[in-house]
């Protein structure tokens, strides 16, 4: 094997990947480059394909840097030993560096250790496609000499501006329309760069590459197929209400354990996420059954159900999304879903710190006369039980403030809820 001339290629790579495709400066460009002032080590984490090499590279391109990607064949057998080689290239290659970046780390045994060294001299970034096992281990070796961040497949405010769109000009007639034609592709392409450049089955191969490769493979899954059908029925129930006895009873999984262990498996490989049921007793958030999501529209398109076929349910997960975006930007925010004992619901209550924050309906409706009943009655229940004032509905095009009961509701069109 010889690691120079794969280091070399993937740089290559890299550079003509910037040169001759759209690239954008994603959102949390800026923030990331305010960790690295000092020797650290910046993680970035996220579902596979999501962008993370072009992210580090795109941080430190005017330094000077070393890179390698351990998601390559040719270095599948390389273990923890190994690593000094790798270092050893980097300077014969470039001299002295400043910074390097180890892209998919988590295929290399012991890798921590070797991280923890170059750390003392380095500024070092470090991408995976697994949550618990980058948190994990450094949490372990490192003791808190770390930051992290989550990259998600593009938002629709870097959809628009992958697709040239000047959102500033967002509210003229002749660029709403035009919004709302892209608001139409997102939600069923997503926001996975590779299917721009590749088409849409690319999401199929991405989605068989995690099963296979971040899941099966990974935590030695035998029930191979049991595990597939999981993970397919998750995807195609997003936004619908799971508990691990019922996917067992489902699955016929004899142990309720091993669908835990599953479900646990897919939210570290950043495929689906849960969101609990808000209850003020912790015993109760912690029994009642979570809310599952998948991580982008255009696999649930893919994989589940079209947009077509359920409007509804997609802007839901869509709107879920992005409020785990926005819990990433800003310390102490949790977000929950609403119910009570005659089925109230409310899809998503926010809460900062003791406060309820906001609580937002979601609904696939262009007028009044489209709002469901029952969706502002639940509004209204869970405001005055939660004591929370902030009442929005996110429609699809439908925007007005009204009072209901002597509570003031904001109903706000999805797309400009997006870029809000």
């Amino acid at each position: 094997m010889d690691i120079k001339s794969i280091i070399k290629e993937q740089r290559e790579e890299l550079e003509k990947i910037e040169k001759e495709e759209r690239i954008i400066a994603r959102e949390r460009l800026k923030e990331a480059k305010t960790y690295l002032a000092h020797p650290n080590i910046l993680v970035i984490t996220g579902i596979r394909r999501c962008g993370k090499s072009i992210f580090s590279y795109l941080l430190e391109k005017e330094s000077k840097f070393a890179y390698i990607n351990f998601d390559d064949e040719r270095l599948s057998e390389l273990k923890g030993e190994d690593l000094n080689k790798v270092l050893e290239s980097f300077y014969e290659l470039y001299g002295d560096v400043d910074y390097i970046i180890l892209d998919e780390i988590q295929n290399i045994p012991k890798w921590e250790l070797f991280a923890n060294r170059l750390r003392r001299t380095k500024k070092v970034i470090l991408t995976g496609s697994n949550s618990n096992l980058l948190s994990g281990e450094l949490a372990t070796h490192l003791t808190g000499r770390y930051i992290d961040i989550k990259l998600f497949p593009f938002s629709f405010k870097e959809f628009l501006s992958y697709k040239g769109v000047d959102i500033s000009n967002a509210y003229t007639t002749r660029e709403k329309a035009r919004i709302f034609n892209y608001l139409n592709e997102y939600l069923v392409n997503g926001g996975i760069p590779e299917s721009y450049k590749f088409g849409k089955s690319i999401i199929t191969r991405i989605y068989e590459n995690i099963l296979t490769k971040d899941i099966i493979l990974r935590y030695k899954i035998k029930k191979i197929e049991d595990i597939k059908k999981l993970a397919k029925y998750l995807i195609t129930n997003s936004s619908e209400e799971i508990t691990y006895s019922k996917l067992s009873k489902l699955l016929g999984v004899k142990h309720v354990s091993t669908i835990s262990n599953w479900v646990s498996y897919l939210e570290n490989s950043f495929l689906i996420f849960k969101i609990g049921r808000f209850d003020f007793k912790l015993k109760q958030q912690f029994i009642a059954p979570k809310k599952v999501y998948c991580i982008d529209p255009g696999i649930v398109d893919s994989i589940g159900f079209k947009f077509s076929e359920n409007k509804g349910k997609i802007i839901e997960n869509v709107v879920a999304i992005e409020l785990q975006r926005r819990k990433e930007l800003e310390d102490n925010l949790e977000v929950y879903y609403w119910k009570d004992y005659q089925q109230n619901e409310v899809d998503f209550v926010v809460k900062n710190r003791n406060k309820i924050r906001e609580l937002i309906q979601v609904t696939f409706a262009n007028s009044k006369e489209e709002i469901k009943e029952r969706e502002l009655k639940s509004l209204i229940k869970a405001s005055r039980e939660l004591k929370c004032v902030d009442l929005k509905i996110i429609t699809w095009d439908y925007e007005v403030e009204s009072k209901f009961g002597g509570n003031k509701v904001k109903f706000i069109p999805l797309w400009k809820w997006l870029l809000g």
